[in-house]
């Protein structure tokens, strides 16, 4: 079998470039594994689980975070043809993965679990494809479990796809049942890439990584014309010229070649260290005859989540402002600016697209950069409108102006729920505690429904998926994306120690809420403060009317064991003399809030596990 690396260029009708979209834990990792197997790029000595899961963090929770594309050799009719596979993340956090993917391809492969059928989240990544006209293979997977009804899942996906259930295939990715046939479909159903060859080269930049030894290493798909080695090409959105270094494909490690053709998929570096230098979504060209318009880019992430990150030790600021640097250029979606904290010192402010991608983003600056990090509670963008008529957009707590408000406004989201329909009352007495608005419903089948909804972001960013699972017993699925704003009646919550706002505890809350989160952090924080020498008032405030109060009591000297008896006077003195230095101290003395304390008091907002 021929393999094409290090030889000509592949004609453009011989390459099929398709991924594969599905819900998490509905088996694109093994599936992607039992491809590599059958085309024989990796050897049995060297194949494991999760092949290209490259990530710890992967392998630990079982989720794939990055998408990984690997070419593989096949042979139909005794034709030899090239396929490009991208194997996408299956998270609503990591959208923008997928869709960088999907402009990468002409067709998907959609994988889904013949035991649970279509979730929410696969059912959102489906339209992302329909709507860029890719070529869509159904496909069942794991139909060799006892659970399986791949008859009654092949209607409900014949039914949203629109094909006849025969057309679904069937396969079980664990034991390779099927994949020869799924891969012989892909080659004849996906449309070969077109493109001019002869044309000024152009190219795509739909991922790139950072390589301590090699500097940026950028993953291109070749749209027109031809990509060699050591010649000058310049990207298109900076103007900045490199020269090529190496040219090679990825299968499914990294193999040089002499160069990428019309419809290609490979890696390029150029041995530049600046990350800032090799942006996703540009174009690549040819620095002398090169082409004069670029391709459709993708269009920019919008931060969905904001928080702030904060390093535990003040002088590691440098080392995170460069991690986050490296972690951009492998993140296309994460956002950063520096911040400072009266409290936590100098850090950055980070957007995120969700509360998993700022999990996992916290997690790998940790563990890739070695840093220890402080993360401040979620929160979203508000715009808030003042009565002079000046607007102010707000993504931090301190941001909060002060004066009258005319209008405050919060993004809302519309949410796609698909779950058993026993469990309907559950989930709507749980959306309408969110202040969410019931759009419609559809019966996908007899027992499965689908609920729509529009919901303020705000509510959904903390404990709400978690409550959606336990309230179903893990049967539903979320999937939700932006949906413009809506006027609410929004507050901002201090918390004072001693009558001094500490502006990391600070929150932007509903009205109907706020007094349950200010009575939550000060019993708290009353908990986790260690009693100083004097009484220590912690509060909740709302301006300037506090809303709950606790109380650290003093750690109080025993002044009268040296009186064993004599006049009640003497013990009377002993005691003004102590509450005297106690006044006198309150007046002076400042809490010191230990940063043990912090991490305890954010953490009651942080994620809880991966959803």
């Amino acid at each position: 079998m021929t393999t094409f690396a290090d030889t000509t260029f592949t004609p453009p009708e011989l390459i099929r470039n398709f991924c594969i979209i599905a819900h998490i834990d509905h088996g694109k990792s093994t599936l992607a594994d039992r491809m590599l197997q059958l085309t024989g790029v990796v050897d049995a000595r060297a194949m494991r689980a999760q092949y290209l899961d490259r990530m710890d963090i992967e392998r630990e929770r079982g989720i794939t975070i990055k998408a990984q594309n690997v070419r593989l050799p096949w042979q139909l009719e005794g034709q030899d043809v090239v396929l490009h596979m991208i194997d996408t993340p299956g998270h609503v956090d990591f959208t923008y993965e997928v869709s960088r993917a999907l402009e990468a391809c002409e067709g998907a492969v959609l994988l889904v679990d013949a035991a649970q059928g279509i979730e929410a989240q696969t059912l959102a990544n489906l339209y992302l494809a329909m709507e860029n006209d890719l070529t869509i293979i159904p496909v069942l997977n794991k139909i060799d479990l006892p659970a399986a009804d791949p008859d009654k899942y092949a209607k409900e996906i014949s039914h949203i796809v629109g094909c006849e259930p025969e057309e679904v295939l069937r396969v079980s990715a664990k034991t390779g049942f099927g994949v020869e046939a799924l891969l012989d479909e892909v080659v004849r159903k996906v449309p070969a890439p077109v493109g001019a060859s002869d044309a000024p080269a152009r190219a795509m930049i739909f991922d790139s990584v950072y390589d301590t030894y090699r500097g940026v290493v950028t993953y291109i798909r070749v749209v027109d014309g031809k990509i060699t080695p050591r010649e000058r090409i310049k990207m298109m959105s900076t103007g900045a010229t490199h020269e090529i270094l190496e040219v090679g494909i990825v299968s499914p490690e990294p193999k040089p070649s002499q160069g990428l053709g019309v419809g290609e998929v490979g890696y390029l570096i150029t041995g530049v260290k600046d990350v800032r230098q090799s942006k996703v979504g540009d174009t690549v060209t040819s620095e002398r005859k090169g082409a004069t318009e670029p391709l459709a880019g993708y269009r920019e992430p919008r931060p969905m989540v904001y928080s702030g990150l904060y390093p535990v030790d003040g002088s590691d600021y440098p080392e995170l402002r460069e991690a986050l640097d490296k972690l951009q250029l492998n993140d296309a979606a994460l956002t950063y600016e520096p911040e400072t904290s009266a409290a936590l010192g100098f850090g950055f402010r980070c957007g995120f697209l969700g509360l998993l991608h700022l999990e996992i983003t916290r997690d790998r600056l940790e563990r890739e950069y070695g840093l220890d990090l402080i993360s401040t509670a979620p929160n979203v963008v508000y715009r808030v409108v003042m009565e002079d008529g000046t607007e102010h957009v707000v993504t931090n707590p301190s941001d909060w102006p002060e004066g009258k408000r005319a209008e405050v406004y919060e993004p809302v989201t519309k949410c796609t729920i698909i779950a058993p329909s026993d469990y309907i009352g559950a989930i709507m007495e749980l959306c309408q505690g969110k202040r969410g608005q019931l759009g419609g419903m559809d019966y996908l089948s007899e027992d499965r429904v689908e609920l729509r909804y529009t919901m303020p972001l705000g509510e959904i960013i903390f404990d709400f998926f978690d409550s959606l699972k336990s309230r179903t017993r893990g049967y539903a699925s979320l999937d939700y994306e932006e949906s413009g704003e809506q006027d609410a009646e929004l507050v901002k919550v201090d918390i004072l120690l001693q009558g001094e706002t500490v502006d990391a505890f600070s929150a932007i809350v509903h009205k109907d809420y706020a007094y349950a989160y200010g009575t939550r952090m000060a019993t708290r924080l009353r908990e986790l403060i260690p009693r100083q020498q004097f009484e220590v008032p912690i509060q909740a405030a709302i301006g300037a009317r506090v809303i709950a109060r606790e109380t650290i009591r003093a750690i109080r000297k025993d002044v009268l064991a040296k009186c064993y008896g004599g006049d009640i006077t003497r013990k009377r003195k002993l005691l003004e003399k102590q509450k005297e230095g106690k006044k006198r101290m309150k007046m002076v003395g400042r809490v010191e809030v230990p940063q043990e304390a912090f991490v305890a008091a954010l953490s009651t907002d942080e994620p809880k596990g991966k959803k």
